[in-house]
């Protein structure tokens, strides 16, 4: 056991997956001008809406002719609107490497019950052969998967020829990764993630095909109000438009806004990236010089740089028993809690035992080359 604890500490400690940190300098004061106690309807209301459509598109350089509309519930309503409003005419394609993969094979398999869908998977800390995607058939895939850090690399493997649509949950990638807009046709995001904003609301992206598919196809079930985006077989224009389904909360778009302000502010998506890169570095440089850790996704060209998943690789901690190592990482993390220098930073429930640190661009270098020392004294505490 190591005696005396690193003398610098982070100086913003938060290092969660989501919700993720605020943007470095926020202020409760970056909401001042929040349209609070008025009507999202209201002129002023759907002004502030359509901005941050605008400047969403903006700064993620989304096509002209793609829509960009603020959903319900997360990046999880985005997704399951898609999925629900779109998915049944073609056999479809389901890539899962990691737990919300899997919740989206869940509800292709048992909740809409397809007949024609093919689950191609992979372990925690590996891709499936993404060049098993037909392009005949409709694709479901996240981007980056948030709870094992294995990200997809590039959009090479998705036909430009394909007769079905992609969706593509990107919640941890957007505005930390570059997009090939041209393969995605259903784009799904939220908030709270890379831009460290509020939970509660998704983003959809959605390409010519993807409205094309809406306006030709309804589905054999019910859809709930939150989940319908035609109206007599058009697309709802007025959701990319700021007339969201529900309410959305003001204070939370305001918070959003603010957020994007300092996206352009940092060089827009080249900056964020560069960001977001620059912190995946430190922890890089750590995994090369440490003893007992290592990255789950050993394959550096899908390696995440917003969640990044760590494994232990020490003898003493493979010689444990499953329970074992589960209850040995989770005092990790609560370690670095208690010294107020990491919160959030155990894996994630269903991984396997280790450490998940944040490292999208609201999160500051300096702060993450703090914290590094840090994981070694945990770890020393710890294995003893």
């Amino acid at each position: 056991m190591t005696a005396n604890a690193p003398a610098v500490r982070p100086a913003r400690p938060f290092f969660s997956s989501g919700p993720c940190a605020k943007r470095p300098g926020w202020t409760p004061q970056a909401l001042n001008d929040a349209l609070l106690s008025r009507s999202h309807r209201s002129k002023p209301g759907k002004a502030k809406l359509k901005e941050a459509i605008d400047r969403t598109r903006q700064v993620l350089g989304i096509p002209a002719d793609y829509r960009v509309g603020i959903v319900p519930a997360s990046d999880t309503g985005a997704v399951e609107m898609a999925m629900w409003s779109m998915l049944g005419p073609r056999p479809v394609d389901m890539f899962a490497w990691e737990s919300f993969g899997e919740d989206w094979v869940t509800d292709v398999a048992k909740q809409l019950k397809l007949k024609d869908a093919r689950i191609i998977k992979a372990g925690y800390g590996e891709l499936p052969d993404l060049k098993q995607a037909d392009p005949t058939h409709d694709i479901v895939f996240l981007w980056n998967g948030t709870t094992s850090g294995v990200r997809v690399p590039n959009g090479d493997w998705i036909s430009n020829t394909r007769e079905g649509i992609t969706i593509c949950d990107a919640t941890s990638a957007a505005f930390a990764m570059k997009l090939p807009w041209d393969k995605l046709d259903v784009t799904t995001f939220s908030w709270q993630k890379v831009l460290g904003g509020e939970a509660a609301h998704g983003m959809l992206v959605l390409s010519p095909r993807a409205v094309a598919r809406l306006e030709s196809y309804s589905p054999p079930w019910p859809l709930p109000k939150i989940f319908r985006m035609t109206k007599g077989g058009k697309i709802a224009e007025g959701i990319f438009e700021g007339e969201t389904i529900n309410t959305p909360s003001m204070l939370a778009l305001e918070d959003y806004l603010d957020a994007l302000k300092w996206a352009e502010g940092v060089g827009g998506l080249d900056g964020l990236v560069a960001r977001a890169d620059s912190n995946l570095a430190v922890l890089d440089a750590f995994v090369r010089a440490s003893s007992w850790a290592a990255f789950l996704a050993e394959d550096k060209t899908v390696r995440s740089n917003t969640s990044v998943c760590l494994k232990i690789v020490d003898p003493w901690f493979a010689g444990l028993s499953a329970d074992a190592q589960a209850d040995a990482a989770k005092k990790i993390a609560s370690v670095l809690e208690k010294e107020k220098v990491a919160y959030d930073v155990a894996a994630y429930r269903s991984a396997p035992s280790g450490l998940r640190i944040w490292c999208g661009a609201t999160v500051e270098r300096a702060d993450l080359e703090a914290l590094m020392p840090w994981l070694d004294w945990a770890w020393a505490q710890v294995k003893g």
